[in-house]
């Protein structure tokens, strides 16, 4: 119930905190499961709330098994349609646990569901495709060696900035993957190799290659041109949008700063508390206005305020320094 929820009012607002997003077959969204995502994992948890976001089915997703630690937490994942993964980092004690999630998958693939796993294991900020881990083998090849008719989507997701609020997104699929990739392979490790060698070629042409120092390259595959006319009309609303949102803006700038300096979960961290606080926040500028003007007409910021911050996420830098 919390997961239909969220997604039924965070859907509409994905134009608030994408400026783009570029989908290179949109029917791949009407999908249906038995089916696995198989994603490159450039920006932590953002990776996958904009793919449960896009997808009309239930998406299931797979993260790393660490935050899993505190029961209520456990619960709200769960509740989420998130299961644990641990990693050898988390400790060798913990990975037994994964048989758990692979059998839980297994369950979710019998009744179509669809389940989202990041190949690369880590999430790392950059515009590259890097070795992919044996999870995603594994879990495809239990599945057909049961007589589970899973298919494998290759999704290449790739961002403008991994710093600016407010980014372009480039979501590329692939060609599906079968059961057919492993027919006479003797062992499950050649099984696995035969899988992981399908799944790199797949995703190589959909994930973006840019070493991070290339800014002339990243400006020609990343950024979008604005048309003169358009600064033009939405330059006042923009004006408005930067300063009205400001207050609500950088506090959680300062905060998700402070918190994840260290890893590569800044951007995720900023944007879901954004997504969850906003509605507070125009709440919070339209029930004074409300006493105030003594009139229904203060709710119109309600509408206002969005698109004054629309405007200014269509006027504003697209890439980071």
């Amino acid at each position: 119930m919390l997961y239909r929820i969220l997604k039924f009012f965070l859907r509409p607002a994905l134009p608030l905190f994408c400026r783009k997003i570029f989908i290179s077959d949109p029917a791949m969204l009407k999908e249906k499961g038995p089916l696995l995502l198989a994603c490159n994992h450039p920006n932590s948890f953002l990776d996958a709330i904009i793919l449960d976001l896009l997808f009309e089915q239930p998406v299931w997703s797979l993260a790393r098994g660490d935050v899993f630690k505190k029961t209520r937490i456990a619960r709200l994942l769960h509740a989420l349609k998130i299961l644990p993964v641990y990693r050898t980092s988390e400790g060798v004690e913990n990975l037994s646990a994964n048989y758990k999630t692979f059998d839980a998958c297994i369950r979710l693939f019998r009744q179509n569901g669809i389940v989202l796993i990041f190949s690369e294991g880590k999430c790392i900020n950059e515009w590259h495709l890097r070795p992919l881990k044996k999870g995603t083998a594994r879990l495809a090849v239990q599945c057909w060696e049961e007589g589970i008719p899973l298919r494998v989507l290759p999704v290449g997701i790739n961002y403008s900035s991994f710093r600016r609020f407010g980014k372009n997104i480039y979501l590329r699929f692939g060609d599906i993957i079968t059961s057919s990739v492993i027919r006479d392979k003797s062992t499950d490790g050649l099984r696995n190799q035969a899988f992981n060698r399908q799944l790199q070629a797949a995703l190589e042409p959909l994930v973006f290659e840019i070493p991070r120092a290339d800014k002339q390259l990243q400006q020609q595959k990343l950024a979008l041109p604005v048309p003169a006319v358009k600064k033009a009309l939405l330059f006042l609303p923009a004006a408005a949008g930067l300063v009205l949102h400001w207050p609500l803006y950088l506090p959680l700038k300062k905060f998700a700063w402070k918190k994840t300096n260290h890893n590569d979960h800044y951007d995720s961290v900023l944007v879901s508390l954004l997504l969850f606080l906003y509605p507070f926040y125009l709440l919070l500028l339209a029930i004074p206005a409300f006493f105030i003007m003594q009139s229904w007409y203060a709710f119109l910021l309600l509408l206002l305020l969005p698109f004054c911050a629309w405007a200014y996420i269509q006027l504003k830098p697209q890439l980071d320094k």
